[in-house]
């Protein structure tokens, strides 16, 4: 019997997906979880089962899909785009900044410092918008840190950030943010060689310096990839996972005081990424003809896992789209699965959840939003609120 094809869609937009997903999300996981939709030109997967298959079967679904925008915003066919041994490689190089011993000697000592620093300065009893003042800013300076650039400004780390997301999810493929992206790729290849002569005299924990002194290095310009595809994810999601979660807990009361009370932050963070997920979209190209739900899925197809949806799913989550922090633990995938699970997870769970977060309440533990109905959450590749006003008490 041959399979009929996915039904298509020509209503949803980028646009619509930028303001409000989750609606969308919500209504093709009830009538069609696999929908081709034409204004991305790919097949929208929604549902928690078939999003997981997908990254966990990279021999079917790779994940060197060839329109992605992401190689142009980065000039670099970079390792997210990379699977098996070249993946695996590419992934190793960066892995002993990563090591748990130097994550918790190194890392989370210097963490502790800079959130103590940036929570410190912020004014209390007046209103402070969050995204600028503090989110932003800390985890552009863990990171700075991290990757061996810290001589670049909490500025500029913010900057080369968002221009390589905007870049990475330009789907609609807009002139203006790749040349915001080209500035930025100028800009960080300069950082990165002005920084390389230090690291070569005297190695450090670092990314770069972990990179540029291994025993047998990757090549140069992949370094300078990855440290580009970290600057891009890696301030992103502390961000707003971390403003994601003050917004949850903020906007429920009973539950923040009963984490203050507790120091339930663990679970305060994993329920604030799988309630809003910072990275929301991922493409995979179709290698052999397959079906998925009683659709052909044909090769050369690209599929598109939405783990947003995903983590909102019926089938798993009771309520997925309210924030409960006290709910009964089930896995999600705000982090990927698979082999591209991502590599700063377990840095961006305690920098957020065991650092930031109590040494923000602490400081103001009756915290509270200047105007909840003003909070706008956006974004369709990469989501969190735009700004968070607070007043802190």
């Amino acid at each position: 019997m041959t399979l009929p094809f996915a039904p298509i869609d020509n209503t949803i937009t980028i646009d619509a997906l930028t303001r409000d997903p989750y609606s969308i999300y919500k209504t093709l996981r009830a009538q069609t979880p696999v929908l081709r939709v034409k204004s991305l030109g790919r097949t929208f997967l929604t549902k928690a089962a078939d999003t997981k298959m997908v990254k966990d079967t990279p021999e079917i679904f790779s994940s060197n899909d060839p329109n992605t925008p992401m190689e142009r915003a980065f000039r670099a066919h970079t390792l997210m785009r990379k699977d098996g041994a070249d993946h695996a490689r590419e992934r190793g190089a960066m892995a002993p900044t990563f090591m748990a011993k130097l994550v918790r000697d190194v890392w989370m000592p210097l963490y502790q410092e800079i959130a103590e620093e940036y929570v410190s300065q912020l004014p209390r009893g007046e209103t402070v918008e969050l995204f600028s003042a503090l989110a932003g800013p800390f985890s552009a300076r863990c990171l700075a840190h991290l990757l061996g650039i810290p001589k670049a400004s909490d500025a500029e780390m913010q900057l080369w950030s968002q221009a390589l997301i905007d870049g990475a999810g330009n789907f609609g493929w807009r002139d203006d943010l790749f040349a915001k992206s080209d500035m930025v790729n100028d800009q960080v290849d300069a950082e990165i060689a002005a920084m390389k002569p230090l690291h070569l005299s005297e190695q450090g924990p670092s990314a770069l310096s972990v990179m540029l002194n291994a025993e047998n290095p990757i090549s140069y310009s992949q370094i300078i990839s990855n440290i580009k595809i970290a600057i891009g994810g890696g301030i992103n999601e502390p961000r707003d996972s971390m403003l994601t979660a003050i917004y949850g807990l903020l906007i429920n009361p009973e539950q923040r005081d009963q984490v203050l009370r507790d120091g339930l932050w663990d679970q305060t963070f994993d329920e604030s990424i799988r309630w809003v997920a910072p990275i929301q979209v991922s493409s995979r190209l179709v290698m052999q003809d397959t079906d998925i739900r009683g659709f052909a899925i044909p090769k050369g197809d690209v599929v598109m896992t939405i783990q947003a949806s995903a983590n909102h799913d019926e089938d798993i989550y009771t309520d997925g789209h309210l924030f409960d922090a006290f709910r009964p633990k089930a896995p999600h995938q705000a982090f990927g699965n698979g082999p591209h699970f991502c590599q700063g997870t377990h840095v961006a769970r305690r920098m957020v959840g065991q650092i930031l977060l109590p040494v923000l309440f602490d400081r103001f533990p009756n915290m509270h939003l200047a105007d909840p109905e003003a909070v706008e959450f956006t974004g369709f590749g990469f989501r969190g609120p735009a700004r968070l006003d607070v007043v802190l008490s």
